[in-house]
């Protein structure tokens, strides 16, 4: 026979009760805390996407790193649209790593008072699994497809010899980016699946 105990109390004499929360409690406070590993995977998914993200603004800004510079000067040139697409990007890029903390800490499991609507609700396990996961992955091809296609990259911005080695090693800690977005993702999914005792005889 198997029986299933989801949420329940068994008191000394075999009484079963419903669990209650401690008062004022959130609804995610039984939560398991994140193991450290997660935690220094999500914050090294915010570092790689650093060096890339100085790398470009230090383009755009002039900085003597071999590209190409009328290439440099016609596409990027500061100030101008180029510029501010650069900046942009670094933004969103560097954005989206860090919401990879939020698998790892308090905010991600229930939303910050201060937010409208939704502040103090618990978020969704799934609401934050299937957009992290869908990200590993995307992430991930879309470095590969990157590195892959790299010879036309450094031509096009007139890379050559150590030029070529910087932008490399600045670009290289991106293709973890995904697989550690997508392990941390695990880890969150596994620490926030309902609770449920099975025992069987």
């Amino acid at each position: 026979m198997t029986m299933t105990v989801e949420h329940r109390t068994i008191r000394p004499g075999g009484a079963t009760t419903g669990a209650r929360p401690a008062p004022g409690s959130s609804p995610a406070a039984g939560a398991t805390k994140a193991p450290q590993w997660a935690r220094r995977a999500a914050m090294l998914a915010v570092v790689t996407t650093l060096p890339s993200a100085t790398w470009r603004v230090a383009m755009v800004l002039g900085a003597p790193l071999g590209v190409d510079e009328s290439y440099r000067r016609e596409e990027y040139a500061f100030p101008g649209w180029g510029t501010l697409y650069v900046l942009g990007l670094d933004v969103l890029l560097v954005g989206l790593a860090l919401l990879t903390l939020g698998l790892v800490q308090r905010w991600g499991e229930v939303t910050p008072r201060w937010m409208p609507i939704v502040g103090g609700r618990r978020v969704p396990r799934l609401a934050a699994v299937i957009p992290a996961g869908a990200g590993s992955v995307v992430l991930t091809l879309l470095w590969l497809i990157i590195f892959a296609n790299v010879d036309a990259i450094f031509d096009e911005f007139g890379l050559h010899g150590l030029a070529r080695v910087v932008v490399t090693a600045c670009y290289a800690p991106l293709l973890l980016w995904g697989p550690l977005l997508g392990a941390v993702t695990v880890s969150y999914h596994r620490r926030r699946r309902p609770h449920v005792l099975t025992s069987g005889r």
